[in-house]
């Protein structure tokens, strides 16, 4: 190939176009490499669902704040719709409402409110009647991830960034990444690397203890009402770490464990979104292997299916789709790391690509360019 880049980024998941991004408003000629012809991954398997609230606290939970405003800049620009806003935290149970009530009352619950009763039916359609209340935050937003991550690109591409296809990365140096077309130069190289964890700096993969997390998504036929925002149930507050404060998230768990011990088994939690045309996404576990097969027991869906029965006044949900996403996980949310000079291996190590990358690659871009850290940082 021959070519030479200001920045040279391998990877075209949603953490690499987030790169891009930042790289391309600091005005660096660049190009992304990427073995597949369009993503194919966990970066169009999600929900699209930019998560801020029941994010960790700290660096976690600023990220996800500022990649939401990322995504509001540019959506418009590259043409993504944004779908909805906001997040109903609903509970099911007075242990959990309880726990949605002294988030809201805490530092991280900034701008969200309890809602019950008529509050709570005005709120939405489609709540069922005995939930015990909801927690409304509006800091959230949902894109449809199949199609923004391919629009995302196209716009990238037409604001000058060159993306170079089913180009494999079998070798990066000090300064280059080979490829078998041949050595690409550049002054600053990024590796996103998403699920391939043998590829690229193994050595690092393994002592950052990665692994890989598969989960179980479903998609609803339009079930005759519209969701004003997305919704998630009581699993999600033992799961999401912006919750672990709470006082009362203890007695929620054991009775969680008491309930729903299959469903805390196979790591299920709700997220329920929904679509253009009205369908709802739907989803989902977690499990965890080096390897994982590709099968999908049902007995899994069934479970995420009865908590959306449980939330949702769905009586019967048509599954329409049906599919597997599968992500890195290890003990930290992100990393980012210098295994060569000018070179910079970037991770996302938990469901929070969508959510954060974004502001991770600010923060990429602010180190590799010796310039201060982000604001968010």
């Amino acid at each position: 190939m021959n070519q030479h880049y200001d920045c040279l980024i391998v990877g075209a998941g949603i953490v690499g176009l987030a790169h891009a991004l930042a790289a391309q408003r600091h005005g660096l000629r660049t190009a992304v490499i990427d073995r597949d012809a369009r993503a194919a991954g966990a970066s169009i398997r999600n929900f699209g669902f930019i998560t801020v609230t029941g994010q960790k606290e700290g660096i976690t939970w600023r990220r996800a704040l500022r990649s939401r405003d990322v995504w509001s800049e540019i959506a418009g620009q590259a043409g993504i719709a944004i779908h909805h806003r906001g997040l109903l935290m609903c509970a099911r149970r007075p242990e959990a409402l309880s726990v949605l009530e002294e988030f809201a009352e805490s530092p991280m619950g900034g701008g969200c409110k309890i809602l019950r009763d008529d509050a709570l039916a005005n709120a939405s359609q489609g709540l069922r009647a005995d939930l015990r209340g909801a927690l409304y935050s509006p800091h959230e937003l949902r894109v449809e991830s199949r199609y923004a991550v391919g629009q995302l690109t196209a716009w990238l591409a037409a604001a000058g960034v060159t993306f170079l296809v089913r180009t494999a990365a079998l070798h990066v140096e000090a300064g280059a990444v080979q490829t078998p077309g041949g050595r690409i130069t550049a002054d600053h190289i990024i590796v996103c690397p998403g699920s391939d964890l043998v590829s690229l700096f193994p050595d690092v993969m393994a002592r950052r203890q990665i692994t890989l997390c598969k989960l179980h998504m479903l998609r609803v036929a339009d079930p005759g009402f519209t969701l004003n925002a997305a919704v998630m149930s009581d699993l999600g507050l033992v799961r999401y770490l912006g919750y672990a404060g709470m006082p009362s998230l203890g007695e929620l768990r054991a009775r969680l464990e008491a309930e729903q011990e299959e469903w805390l088994t196979d790591g299920i939690h709700l997220i329920a979104v929904q679509g253009a045309d009205g369908s709802l996404v739907v989803g989902d576990s977690h499990h965890y292997a080096d390897t994982h097969d590709p099968f999908q027991p049902r007995a899994v869906d069934d479970r995420i299916l009865a908590e959306l029965t449980a939330t949702l006044a769905i009586d019967a949900p048509e599954v329409v789709e049906r599919w597997v996403g599968v992500y890195p996980s290890g003990p930290d949310m992100a990393f980012m790391e210098t295994p060569l000079a000018g070179v910079r291996l970037v991770m996302v190590t938990s469901d929070t690509g969508a959510s954060t990358s974004f502001a991770l690659a600010e923060e990429t871009l602010a180190d590799l360019l010796g310039e201060a850290a982000p604001e968010h940082v």
